[in-house]
């Protein structure tokens, strides 16, 4: 049975070493491994890293792929979107995980180092703000308001939650986010003050979402943002804040993703090939695994909607035709939808 990820790390990290014969290990990364007798005469090694966001939908891919491909030893990193692409353009990983698309400064380094890459979307999140359970002022926040909080003016400054709205208590306003490693920070920032990295660095930054679910879970007066799935897999110690961005209060849910009416947190979330290593037959057994429709609910499962069918038929034919580059030519995916960015290049 795949293990799920709780935000308790000594009770994880116990679980899984116990699990260690089955080759489930983890410290900051999960390793998946098992013994050779898929018929290929050696054991395979893929190595991927990259977004914490994404990191559920690789792990539980993972673990369900070594079971129809025992041959394969799939090492699973968190080192943040931007940590990830460093590494894959620098060609020391196979798959870079990001929970954005590549931006104008990876694109050049993996350019300097000859690297091509082939994105592949592979699910979709809402990035979704939370507070203590015990808050029971805050439902709703606007994208106003968000951007009031967390801008690079508001440090040291906005430090209460009456600074907020004036019917909030005065009471100090603690926060809790990824760190600028993040492609959840990047896409955040982008959506709600108007450009990546942008935001006040007095908070409590992590590129480790369960450590965000920590603090706000330990702190009522705390506030943090992280990826969809980890709200999901947290939810009886955290309050969801629904936004409002001019269409009323709306709440992350896999129907409002889906349609992208949860806006302007909506996003893709994205796997990254080296070219060079996607006619491997463990490197694409592993990409067309992600987007095979018989496991499209392990994305389910671990809190991450689906790409509709139609979407999965243009990326999984991108793919087939090691179409190199980003659909995404801004590199922002806050501008345009995945649907249309596909759209426009085909």
């Amino acid at each position: 049975m795949r293990h799920q990820f709780s935000g308790k790390y000594p009770a994880k990290w116990a679980a899984l070493t116990l699990l260690i014969l089955l080759g489930l290990t983890a410290c900051r990364k999960t390793e998946t491994s098992a013994q050779n007798r898929g018929g290929r005469g050696d054991i395979n090694n893929l190595s991927v890293d990259g977004s914490s966001t994404v990191f559920p939908i690789s792990e539980a891919m993972a673990e369900e792929f070594m079971k129809i491909n025992p041959g394969v030893k799939v090492t699973i990193g968190i080192s943040g979107s931007g940590g990830g692409f460093e590494k894959f353009c620098q060609g020391e990983i196979d798959i870079s995980n990001a929970s954005r698309a590549i931006d104008v400064t990876e694109r050049e380094l993996c350019e300097e180092n000859g690297i091509e890459y082939i994105e592949i979307p592979i699910a979709l999140d809402g990035i979704s703000v939370v507070v203590h359970p015990n808050n029971d002022f805050v439902q709703c926040l606007s994208v106003e308001e968000l951007k009031r909080i967390w801008e690079p003016a508001a440090e040291g400054k906005i430090v209460n939650w009456n600074q907020i709205r004036s019917t909030f208590p005065n009471r100090p306003l603690r926060l809790f986010g990824p760190g600028t490693d993040s492609g959840t920070h990047d896409y955040f920032t982008a959506a709600l003050v108007g450009q990546e990295q942008q935001s006040r660095g007095d908070y409590t930054a992590s590129e480790d979402d369960n450590i965000i679910v920590q603090g706000v879970a330990a702190d009522a007066e705390g506030l943090g943002f992280f990826g969809y799935s980890y709200y999901q897999e947290n939810k009886n110690k955290l309050k969801l804040v629904e936004i409002d961005s001019g269409e009323g209060c709306i709440a992350p849910t896999p129907s409002t993703i889906a349609d992208n009416s949860y806006q302007p947190l909506s996003r893709p979330e994205f796997i990254y090939i080296n070219k060079s290593q996607a006619d491997r037959p463990d490197v694409k057994a592993f990409v067309e695994f992600h987007l095979n429709p018989e496991y499209q609910y392990l994305i389910s499962e671990v809190g991450y909607v689906p790409l509709p069918e139609s979407v999965i038929k243009v990326v999984r034919n991108r793919y087939q035709q090691r179409k190199v580059g980003s659909v995404f030519k801004s590199g922002s995916t806050v501008e345009i939808n995945l649907h249309d960015a596909l759209k426009v290049e085909n």
